[in-house]
């Protein structure tokens, strides 16, 4: 009788900050920016991780990482990269396309890239992206060397890569809506919006300072009591958690992550290392809207309508294909009011054609040889069983200054670590001294070590200059 051949299951390396189930304090996660900059890329991510997780595959984050010289030990140990990317063409991030380039121009594993999107103006005109083009066409060539077509958010970036002369693209929008397969199930719980309904309300800095949202939302905060904001940026993070003002963003004062807001000095404000704490406290709102299209969709996956501002081609073409309410920022009315959204909001596009959508994206993955959970698998169940075992942290509030003490847990892991990475770098100096370090070791003054020295005491020296 002939043994049983055990089948290995499939392993996927799939392009996000973090696995879903990776649990990790708020101190570390801003210190080691799992989410990317920008919280709404882990939407995405997780979501492409529950929908490519089944009994036969094993999905396994890069944190990130993607160094050319690590190519080979991909190929050994990988079955397929999963790329979801987002606005990935834009000249500032052509310097990461490059290094995605290089890094699948040497595997050897099947390369399948999930609804990337272009970046321009609400006129779609490409123009902006002619410089970097040449970098375009390296990093669409490699992937479709190693798959069937790659897979982008809506009609803007088919057409632009058509225009490049791609032919094996296919419009899939984001996987993000498809988290929970084919069910999306979004309703108004309330006939309108009134002075006590919560409303979740987001956007950039850029929209915020330049296209009129921070107008919009002085406007919205002085008529509904219960608003709230919800930023994404580690910077707005790091502002909530730690009062570090050192990033760029921190010019911005009308948005209320910024210190000096109103609405952070009400705690009305929240930041997310994890999408499933921001989708489940979304859950309570009776609307969102904004600028963030993750910031929207996360409401919308959590049941609650939500109304898109769109500010450019990446924003408007993810509204398009999905049918998501959406408007012009650049055509708002000066007194805009979230109930009219509201009113205004018809979900039935969003709701009616999911299913269509759902089985084209479906296709899409099968036609790259790639199994999902809701053909293949569970449906999602066991990786929604795994997540609700973990406990994640809640959201950033502000810090209050009011309350120096209140600072101290806030500063406890970054504490710890200064203390670690000190004990260490004494040992490693006396280990040098007596010619016992192993040969090429290097500091453990690690840049947590240098931001913690940095961040902590910043905002103690500020609230005792100010007295408070």
């Amino acid at each position: 009788m002939q043994p049983t051949e055990v089948r290995r299951a499939k392993r996927i390396l799939l392009r996000s900050g973090k696995s879903p189930f990776d649990v990790f304090p708020v101190e570390e996660a801003l210190d080691q920016d799992v989410i990317a900059t920008n919280s709404g890329n882990l939407i995405f991510s997780d979501a492409s991780h529950k929908i490519l997780e089944t009994p036969g595959t094993e999905v396994v984050s890069n944190r990130m990482r993607t160094e050319a010289a690590a190519a080979g030990l991909i190929n050994e140990e990988y079955d397929a990269f999963v790329v979801p990317l987002a606005n990935a063409f834009r000249p500032s991030f052509e310097a990461g396309l490059k290094r995605l380039t290089r890094l699948i121009s040497r595997l050897k594993i099947p390369v399948v890239v999930l609804g990337i999107g272009a970046q321009a103006g609400l006129n779609y005109n490409a123009a902006r992206l002619k410089p970097m083009e040449p970098a375009v066409r390296d990093f669409v060539s490699a992937v479709l060397d190693r798959s069937a077509s790659i897979g982008v958010r809506g009609e803007f970036t088919e057409k632009y890569l058509k225009d490049l002369g791609f032919n094996d693209v296919e419009v899939i929008g984001c996987p993000s809506l498809f988290m929970y397969g084919k069910e999306l199930a979004v309703d108004k719980r309330t006939p309108d919006l009134t002075a006590g309904s919560r409303i979740a309300v987001n956007g950039s800095h850029s929209a915020v300072q330049k296209q009129g949202l921070g107008k919009v939302i002085d406007r919205a905060h002085a008529r509904y009591r219960h608003l709230t904001f919800f930023g994404q940026n580690l910077s707005d993070a790091r502002q909530l958690h730690w009062r570090d003002l050192s990033h760029p963003n921190a010019a911005v004062t009308a948005i209320p992550t910024h210190p000096d807001h109103p609405m952070y000095r009400e705690d009305k404000v929240r930041v997310y290392v994890d999408p499933v704490t921001w989708i489940d406290d979304l859950r309570g709102y009776d609307f969102s809207f904004g600028s963030r299209i993750h910031g929207n969709i996360a409401a919308l996956l959590a049941g609650t309508p939500a109304t898109v501002l769109c500010g450019d081609s990446r924003t408007l073409e993810l509204c398009r294909y999905f049918d998501i309410p959406h408007r012009r920022i650049d055509r708002l009315p000066p007194d805009l009011d979230p109930a009219q959204l509201y009113e205004e909001a018809d979900l039935t596009g969003l709701t009616g054609g999911h299913l269509e959508r759902f089985e084209r994206f479906t296709g899409f993955l099968d036609r790259n040889g790639l199994e999902n959970t809701f053909t293949h698998g569970d449906g999602g169940a066991g990786f929604e069983a795994r997540m609700k075992e973990l406990a994640f942290p809640a959201g950033i509030r502000p810090w209050n200054d009011a309350d120096l003490a209140s600072l101290t847990s806030r500063f406890g892991w970054m504490q710890s670590r200064i203390t670690e990475l000190s004990l260490d770098n004494a040992q490693l100096k006396r280990d040098l001294e007596r010619g016992t370090a192993r040969p090429g070791t290097a500091s453990p003054s690690t840049s947590v070590y240098r931001r913690a020295r940095r961040v902590v005491g910043r905002p103690i020296r500020r609230a005792l200059q100010s007295g408070r």
